[in-house]
């Protein structure tokens, strides 16, 4: 079976055209330039202009206009459960990807993550399924998380504070004190069939 031309553009859910596919987890699904090879064994060249972020359901499109749909493979992950969008707007304030459902967020396996959410009373277990989490503020794009490295034992409270005195020239002189958080960010470039959750999960205790 003979190789398939570059693909140069990407085609927005536009899976039910395809002609064939790839499986890609979601650190696969952040590319530029890379061969992939297709679930019917054809090989072919990715060539964008810039590094796009895929989500299951998009294509890539070939220059004679073949399109190779894009599936989500299935990877470790976490399921958390509780008082929802509470647990959202912890795990939203740390810039971590994280894929909402009715029922359930579904995070990437972080050990302080879970620690910090286990400790707002959220229950967590071990899933695997594709990863979908949510795009940008238009729909597109990544949420860059923290990087926690091998050691940061923290809650992320973000309690340093740092203290500025404005004199002003008034009829009488203003203190002005402002707290600002400081906020120290590393960012990774941090992908199955969509919603299959595989094996039972494993209950974190």
């Amino acid at each position: 079976m003979t190789d398939l031309p570059p693909a140069r553009q990407i085609r927005r859910a536009a899976a039910d055209k395809a002609a064939d596919r790839v499986t890609l987890d979601y650190d696969g699904r952040l590319l530029r330039r890379k061969r992939l090879t297709t679930e019917g064994g054809r090989d072919f060249l990715v060539d964008l202009k810039e590094t796009v972020s895929l989500d299951h359901g998009d294509c890539f499109e070939c220059e004679d206009g073949t399109l190779i749909a894009v599936a989500a493979a299935d990877e470790p992950l976490l399921a958390v459960t509780g008082d929802l969008p509470r647990l959202a707007w912890h795990i939203g304030n740390r810039h971590t990807p994280c894929q909402i459902e009715a029922d359930r967020l579904l995070i990437r396996e972080d050990k302080v993550l879970a620690a910090m959410l286990e400790g707002l009373g959220a229950s967590l277990s071990r899933v695997t399924a594709g990863f979908t989490p949510e795009g940008g503020a238009y729909g597109h794009g990544r949420t860059m998380g923290h990087d926690h490295g091998y050691a940061h034992e923290h809650g992320h409270d973000h309690s340093h504070e740092h203290h500025h005195e404005h004199g002003h020239s008034h009829d009488h002189a203003h203190t002005h004190v402002h707290h600002h958080s400081a906020h120290h960010h590393s960012h990774d470039d941090a992908g199955g069939e969509e919603g299959g959750d595989g094996d039972e999960p494993e209950v974190i205790r």
